[in-house]
């Protein structure tokens, strides 16, 4: 069904989705449902205090903690709720874990969901409609456009994020890292490599 109608209400919203949340705020703001400095406070403390590095943290322990690593994948959400990290768009937490067999990717088809308690705010990629349609018509080629090309044998499984079901991707543990301390494991975790789109970081070119 063709959308040519430039009367119907939904072509006056600007076609970026970054556009269409700040119209969307704006809106709310001026008919006072939505307090601005509360909405400020609320981006802050992802952007800034939650980040990655809850997720990083998760990781961490699971590569280093095999009994943590079996209740990942039990149940996720009670695990990782165990180090503290509970609370809005982290009800219902997944563990993908990449293997040399299988690499994990995560989108949400409809939206933008995604866990926030343990990845912060997701980036503007992963809310695009370039990137939720064609991570899951394509997802070798999406992966080779964010640097990771892998062996034809590595089997792509791609996961639809919902409201229900919020995924986080365990990357897989490099070489060389045995004797490595938490904190040192965490700061080889990235926010893609917990999406899928990335791997985690090689010890080599860590401080």
């Amino acid at each position: 069904m063709p959308h040519d109608d430039h009367d119907h209400p939904h072509s006056l919203l600007p076609p970026d989705p970054a556009l269409r949340v700040k119209a969307l705020e704006t809106l709310l703001v001026e008919k006072g449902l939505v307090d601005p400095a509360a909405l400020d406070a609320i981006i802050d403390t992802y952007a800034h205090e939650v980040g990655p590095r809850n997720g990083a943290a998760v990781v961490a322990r699971a590569w280093s903690d095999p009994a943590f690593l079996d209740r990942l994948r039990t149940d996720a959400t009670a695990a990782v709720a165990e180090m503290g990290f509970t609370g809005r768009q982290g009800e219902h937490i997944v563990a993908l874990e990449n293997t040399a067999t299988v690499h994990n990717l995560v989108v949400c088809t409809l939206c933008s969901c995604y866990p926030w308690t343990l990845l912060g705010i997701p980036p503007g990629w992963y809310k695009s409609d370039a990137y939720r349609a064609r991570a899951a018509r394509d997802p070798r080629a999406v992966l080779s456009e964010f640097g990771v090309v892998l062996p034809a044998a590595t089997a792509v499984d791609v996961w639809d994020s919902t409201a229900e079901i919020r995924y986080l991707v365990i990357p897989r543990r490099p070489e060389g890292t045995q004797e490595w301390g938490a904190d040192a494991l965490a700061g080889l975790v990235t926010r893609d490599s917990m999406v899928g789109t990335g791997l985690a970081r090689d010890p080599g070119t860590c401080p």
